[in-house]
């Protein structure tokens, strides 16, 4: 039997609501051998504190629980879906063309309808963490906050989920010998989360089974990793499960979001795919204030690809000050090196052109992403030698990038190798800490993902503080 973990409840007085909520599925639905949330695991829950009280680590034990699985809505090329919102009102149309295999979305928000918001959140967060997705859940942050889910309780529930799986690796923090203890520290993590239609359909993991992959469990152990490292700032590529999970429950954790799809993303050639795959920013409204979002197209060569990055422009609610971050995923496969390049050129160009148009000079920067380039490619380079001034948060701890930050096993061999990277302004932060990798040993002979690793590719948790402005010490 493997070790215990923690996992999640929800607020008291809302119970009722949840209850309400999953009562259709509940009854279509038999409850042996299936995930399901238990009224049991909801006790009196409170706000997070994310920056000002306790460790932000939490070392974790596990236990067991089932959730009902529903059939996932298919997008097949050449068809056209209406969905009349009316529980989020608005009404969302789906369309795949047939030619270009392109997902496109045309969302008409209203203003959140009258009513309890708790039934609303509830009812979203019970889909959400059951084994099938919402058919579509399109509402954006801005415009309906929910009711706020205690993020320890939430943990112990994961914990509850996957307690038959053995435990995430345990892994330590890398912190420099002096801390900065003037400003509150920012804590960003950066990760490739694998698409679920990827992981299931096209990436053939020859060493996963089939039952570490099904999403009823695997979508806990992606939020385990996210509730145990706490971060403020979360940057995720290959997600193609935005707004039926992560957008609704991070919302309900305290962070607003942002999702910009790939404009033609590999998940939709797979069979009973959940929609396009993405780049998705969370940031903490409690530490933020978001100033302006940019959706990026990269391009490489002058022609458009099928990259994204996402840049968002924050305040920093205790400080004042300002910073954008932005998440990105460049071009995969080996020999594509000077298309990554130009990708990393572009990407470059665009933000510089977003910090120039800032209204203080030397706005600060964050670039996160799977880069699918290892630290001798031309695009690192580019990063490295960039007038913007960016370092690798990982290289300025230990002079070099770790050894591996993914490692899998695929039909044409063994791969372990770093294409993960925090890039950081030098001018305006500096390195408190970083998230160690586990040893091979921990990762075990099967490599990722496996039954204790959502993903192929491993998270990049980093602390850091704002470089004090000597006109800001007068």
């Amino acid at each position: 039997m493997f070790p215990v973990r923690r996992c999640s409840s929800l607020i008291q007085r809302d119970l009722t609501a949840l209850c309400l909520s999953s009562l259709g599925s509940a009854q279509k639905q038999p409850a042996s051998g299936k995930h399901a949330l238990s009224p049991r695991s909801i006790h009196a829950g409170s706000r997070c504190g994310e920056f000002c009280t306790g460790p932000r680590e939490l070392h974790t034990s596990r236990s067991s629980q089932s959730l009902p699985g529903q059939r996932k809505p298919q997008y097949t090329p050449g068809c056209v879906v209406v969905l009349e919102k009316v529980r989020h009102g608005a009404a969302t149309v789906h369309s795949l063309s047939k030619n270009r295999r392109r997902w496109r979305s045309t969302h008409q928000p209203r203003a959140c309808q009258m009513g309890s918001s708790s039934v609303r959140f509830f009812s979203s967060l019970a889909q959400s963490l059951s084994s099938a997705p919402l058919e579509h859940m399109h509402t954006d942050a801005e415009e309906c906050e929910p009711e706020l889910a205690d993020p320890e309780a939430l943990l112990r529930q994961c914990e509850e989920v996957l307690r038959k799986r053995p435990p995430r690796p345990n892994r330590e923090f890398i912190r420099t010998r002096t801390n900065a203890a003037h400003d509150p520290q920012i804590r960003v993590m950066q990760w490739n989360i694998l698409a679920q239609a990827l992981g299931e359909g096209k990436d053939s993991f020859v060493r996963c089974p089939m039952e570490a992959l099904v999403w009823s469990e695997r979508k806990y152990l992606i939020l385990e990793e996210i509730l145990t490292y706490r971060p403020d700032i979360v940057c995720l590529q290959e997600v193609d499960h935005y707004y039926d999970t992560f957008q609704p429950v991070m919302s309900s954790l305290g962070y607003q979001s942002s999702f910009c799809p790939k404009p033609c993303s590999p998940c939709l050639d797979v069979c009973g795919n959940n929609g396009p795959d993405g780049c998705a920013l969370f940031f903490s409204r409690e530490r933020f204030r978001l100033l302006h979002v940019n959706h990026l197209r990269l391009s490489a060569m002058a022609l458009k690809t099928n990259q994204v990055a996402v840049v968002a422009t924050l305040q920093c609610q205790v400080t004042g000050r300002v910073f954008c971050v932005a998440v990105t995923h460049l071009k995969a496969r080996s020999g594509w090196e000077t298309f990554r390049g130009a990708q990393g050129a572009n990407l470059l160009q665009q933000l510089k052109a977003i910090l120039s148009a800032q209204q203080d000079e030397d706005v600060p920067l964050f670039v996160c992403g799977d880069f699918n380039a290892e630290p001798g490619e031309e695009v690192y380079r580019r990063f490295m030698n960039s007038p913007l001034g960016l370092d690798s948060a990982y290289r300025t701890l230990s002079a070099a990038e770790p050894s591996y930050t993914t490692w899998k096993i695929r039909p044409s061999g063994e791969s372990c190798t770093t294409l993960d990277y925090v890039w950081f302004s030098r001018h305006g932060f500096s390195v408190d800490g970083v998230l160690s990798m586990p040893s091979e040993e921990q990762i075990g002979p099967d490599r990722l993902p496996s039954y204790h690793y959502p993903s192929d590719h491993l998270s990049l948790v980093c602390d850091f503080s704002f470089i004090q402005e000597p006109h800001r010490l007068m």
